[in-house]
């Protein structure tokens, strides 16, 4: 009797096509568990301390969210007063969130000393990134000068929608000035936690119908939208 042997197709081929791409992360969502190479895309759901839920995704070695944060209290439990009058935000030095034109529909805008508040702004186990870990997610994605395509999202724009290759899911949020609301539509802008100086902190755009990512550096007085990132 003759003994066969079995030789898999992926040896002959070569052992690249033995590779089973997936999620390798148990905690991820679509976590694959008969995957043996990592496919860069995993996809995780957390919740704030007001049982707000938010989706997130690995964008290189980041785990970011994909929607902006919209809770209305500190990690401790504190309320985050909301303030609309411009006169009274404008001269705030702790933190308070505002609803763009008072219309809850487009989201929530902080300003910079709630990002800064030692309570916690961001969900358990995520934090507001760094102006340094804004740069490491546009690198990842080809540098400040491509990026901003692949984060802004293939709808939601007046013009100038993304690929949204990334998954960042960019929307376009606009901006709280001291002399009024802006660019909400055409332009997205987030805060990072680091200062630029004792009056302003850096942040960073996109804007509609450019493949860049814009860095800024705001008064921390401006309401901004937020985005975190997985510790």
């Amino acid at each position: 009797m003759k003994k066969v042997i079995y030789i898999p197709l992926c040896l002959i081929l070569g052992f690249s096509s033995c590779k089973k791409l997936g999620c390798l992360d148990p905690n991820a969502n679509n976590y694959n568990s008969s995957a043996n190479q990592d496919n860069g895309n995993c996809t995780y759901t957390l919740m704030d301390i007001e049982g707000n839920s938010y989706g997130a995704k690995s964008i290189g070695h980041q785990i970011w969210m994909t929607e902006n944060l919209k809770v209305k209290k500190y990690r401790n439990g504190d309320t985050i007063p909301q303030v609309q009058d411009s006169s009274q935000w404008n001269h705030l030095t702790t933190g308070a969130w505002c609803y763009y034109q008072n219309d809850s529909s487009k989201g929530i805008w902080y300003n910079w000393f709630a990002v800064n508040d030692p309570r916690g702004l961001a969900p358990s186990g995520y934090h507001v990134p760094t102006n340094a870990e804004w740069t490491v997610l546009t690198d990842f994605l080809g540098g400040e000068s491509v990026a901003g395509e692949k984060m802004r999202s293939t709808s939601g724009w007046i013009y100038g929608n993304g690929t949204n290759t990334s998954g960042f899911s960019g929307l376009p949020g606009g901006v709280r000035l001291n002399y009024g609301f802006f660019l909400s539509g055409t332009e997205a802008y987030w805060w990072s936690s680091s200062e630029f100086n004792i009056n302003a902190a850096f942040a960073r755009s996109l804007e509609c119908c450019s493949a860049d990512v814009y860095e800024y550096a705001f008064d921390k007085a401006s309401g901004l939208s937020v985005r975190c990132l997985k510790d």
